[in-house]
C-alpha cells in the first residue's frame, strides 16, 4: 500500500515538473520575487537577542524617595512582599534592604509555582503583580523577569541599559533627565528608570576653624565625635563560650531623627574639657548625590528600560536612540551597555557568519564538483529556505533571535542535501550517457525523490516538539524549532522544482561561456575529459 502511494507520489510530480521545465522563465520569475522578499523580510522581522523564558523566578526592584530611613525603607519593603506573596501564584518571597549601593532601595526574590500548577506565564504574573502594588504608598517597584542568560555586569532596575558620560556632572544631571522624561512618553517601553540620585538630604558642618583652634580643637576631634554618634563604632567585644558579640557606640533612636540633634553633641579638645559642637560648627540642610556611578574613568548615568508587551528588542532600540538624538546635546555621549549593547554586536557577527558559511560551502562545492557553476545550483535553495523561516516566526509572533538565526544557519546543511542529491546523479548521468541536461536533471529528480522526501521528513519530524514547545526551558528553544520547519517545509515543497530549472540554465551558461573562450583568436581549448563528481 505504501508503495503505491509513492508511486502515484512520484508520478504525480514528475508529471508537474514536466509542466514547470516548460515553463522555467516563470519559476525563474518567483525565484527573483522570493529572493527580493527574503532580503525585505530579514530587514523588518522584529529583532530580538534571547527569547524570554519562564524560570520560575522574578526579581523586583523596591525604590523609595531618596534619604528614606532604614525604618521606613523596611516597613514599606514588607508591605510590598504581603501583597506580593497573596497572589495565588507565588510560592514563597525573600525579602532584602540595604544590599544595594543605593540605601534607597530593596530587593525582593519571588518564587513561583510550577508551571503545572498555575494558569498565567511569569510574564502576565509579573506585570499583574507590578500593578498590584501600586496600592503600597511612597515607593516604586520594578518587576523583571530575568533572563535564562544574564549578560553584562552591570546592576539595574529594568534588563535593558542605555549609559551617558560626559565630564560636566551638572550637564550630565540635566541631559540624564531630559532623556528619562522623554523614554517616559514613549509607548514602546516600561519601567523607565535611572541611577540618577543626587537629590539625597544631607547636612553640612562649617567648622569655624579659628575659634575651634582657639579652643584646641581639631577638625579630626569633630570628625570622631559625629562618627561616635552616627557611624556604629565598635568599641569592644564580649567573648561568651559559643559566640563573640561587638559592642556599638551610637545615639539613641530618638536622637538620630532630625539636624537639631547635632546642637546636644560635645566634642572633647586637646586640652580635655569638652565644648558643645554649636559652639565650633555651624549646619546647613541640603541635598546631594547618593553616589555618583563612573564608567570609564568618566561620571556616568545609566538610564534602564524594560520591553512594553509585544514590542521586540530592536524596535525599542531604535526608539531609544531616536528619543537620545533629540533630547542629548553633542557634549554628551552615549550608548547601550549589557544586554542592548550585547544585542547589537550579536546582529552584526550573525550577519557575518551567515555569509561567511555561504561561502565557505560554495568553495567547497567547487572543488567537489570542479566547477564555479554549479555549486551556485545547490546554493539556489537557500533563500527558500530563509523565506520559509522568517515566514513562520511572524506568523508565530516571534523575534528574529540567536536561536532563530542558528536555525536558519542549519537550514544551509539541511535544505543543500536535496539539490546535491539531484546534481550529483545529473551530472553523472550527463558525463556518463551523453545525455542532455534537461533529460538528466528530470530523471535524477525521479530517482532521488524517495531519499530526498526521507530525510527532509526525518528532520522535520524531529523539529516539531522544538517548534511547539515542549519541557522545561522549552521558550528559549521554540524560535530554533519554528524556523527549522518553516524552512524545511516550504523549501521542500520549492526546490523539487526550481532546482531543476536553475540546473538548465546554469548549465546553458557554462556552455556560453565555454564558447566565448573557444571563440577568443589564439585560444585553444581542449574539450575537458568527463569525470564523476570528486574523481
Amino acid at each position: 500500500m505504501s508503495e503505491r502511494v509513492y508511486d502515484r507520489s512520484v508520478g504525480a510530480y514528475t508529471r508537474s515538473l514536466s509542466w514547470i521545465m516548460q515553463h522555467r522563465f516563470g519559476a525563474l520569475m518567483f525565484s527573483l520575487v522570493t529572493l527580493v522578499a527574503t532580503a525585505w523580510l530579514f530587514w523588518v522581522i522584529p529583532k530580538g537577542l534571547f527569547p524570554t523564558d519562564d524560570t520560575g523566578q522574578l526579581l523586583a526592584t523596591t525604590e523609595a524617595a531618596e534619604g528614606v530611613s532604614f525604618d521606613a525603607l523596611s516597613q514599606r519593603q514588607q508591605e510590598v512582599a504581603a501583597l506580593v506573596a497573596k497572589d495565588p501564584d507565588v510560592l514563597a518571597v525573600t525579602s532584602a534592604v540595604g544590599s544595594t549601593a543605593a540605601a534607597n532601595q530593596g530587593l525582593l526574590t519571588i518564587d513561583l509555582k510550577p508551571i503545572s500548577q498555575r494558569h498565567r506565564s511569569a510574564d502576565q504574573i509579573g506585570r499583574d503583580l507590578a500593578q498590584a502594588v501600586l496600592a503600597v504608598p511612597d515607593v516604586t517597584v520594578y518587576v523583571e523577569n530575568p533572563p535564562a542568560i544574564s549578560i553584562g555586569g552591570l546592576a539595574s532596575k529594568s534588563q535593558y541599559q542605555f549609559t551617558l558620560q560626559t565630564g560636566d556632572i551638572t550637564v550630565l544631571d540635566s541631559a540624564a533627565r531630559a532623556l528619562e522624561s522623554r523614554l517616559r512618553q514613549l509607548p514602546k517601553l516600561t519601567d523607565v528608570t535611572s541611577d540618577l540620585l543626587i537629590a539625597n538630604p544631607q547636612v553640612t558642618v562649617d567648622i569655624d576653624r579659628e575659634h575651634a583652634g582657639q579652643l584646641a580643637i581639631s577638625p579630626q576631634n569633630i570628625d570622631d565625635a559625629l562618627y561616635d554618634a552616627f557611624g556604629q563604632r565598635q568599641v569592644s567585644t564580649i567573648y561568651t563560650p559559643t559566640n563573640e558579640y561587638w559592642v556599638v557606640m551610637e545615639l539613641l533612636p530618638q536622637f538620630q531623627r532630625d539636624v537639631a540633634s547635632l546642637a546636644s553633641l560635645w566634642v572633647r579638645s586637646a586640652n580635655g574639657p569638652t565644648v558643645p559642637l554649636s559652639a565650633v560648627a555651624a549646619f546647613r540642610a541640603g541635598v546631594g548625590p547618593v553616589t555618583v556611578n563612573h564608567a570609564g574613568q568618566l561620571p556616568s548615568v545609566t538610564v534602564s528600560f524594560n520591553l512594553a508587551p509585544g514590542v521586540s528588542l530592536g524596535t525599542a532600540l531604535s526608539a531609544v536612540q531616536a528619543a537620545a538624538h533629540e533630547v542629548l546635546p553633542t557634549s554628551v555621549s552615549a550608548a547601550f551597555s549589557g544586554t542592548a549593547e550585547a544585542f547589537l554586536n550579536t546582529q552584526q557577527g550573525l550577519a557575518l557568519l551567515l555569509v561567511l558559511a555561504v561561502f565557505v560551502i560554495y568553495v567547497i562545492l567547487g572543488v567537489l564538483y570542479e566547477s564555479f557553476i554549479h555549486p551556485i545550483t545547490i546554493l539556489t535553495g537557500l533563500p527558500f529556505a530563509a523565506f520559509g523561516a522568517l515566514v513562520t516566526l511572524l506568523l508565530w509572533g516571534l523575534d528574529l533571535d540567536v536561536y532563530g538565526f542558528v536555525g536558519i544557519i542549519m537550514l544551509i546543511g539541511i535544505v543543500e542535501k536535496n539539490a546535491i542529491m539531484m546534481i550529483d546523479f545529473a551530472l553523472e548521468a550527463q558525463r556518463a550517457g551523453g545525455t542532455t541536461p534537461e533529460k538528466a536533471i528530470l530523471e535524477a529528480a525521479r530517482v532521488r525523490f524517495r531519499p530526498i522526501m526521507m530525510t527532509t521528513m526525518a528532520a522535520l519530524m524531529a523539529a516539531i516538539p522544538i517548534a511547539v514547545g515542549w519541557g522545561a526551558g522549552a521558550a528559549m528553544r521554540r524560535p530554533l524549532g519554528v524556523a527549522v520547519v518553516g524552512g524545511l517545509a516550504f523549501s521542500q515543497l520549492v526546490t523539487l522544482y526550481v532546482t531543476p530549472v536553475f540546473y538548465t540554465y546554469l548549465d546553458e551558461l557554462q556552455s556560453w561561456f565555454g564558447q566565448l573562450r573557444k571563440a577568443k583568436p589564439g585560444v585553444v581549448v581542449a574539450d575537458p575529459v568527463p569525470q564523476a563528481a570528486g574523481d
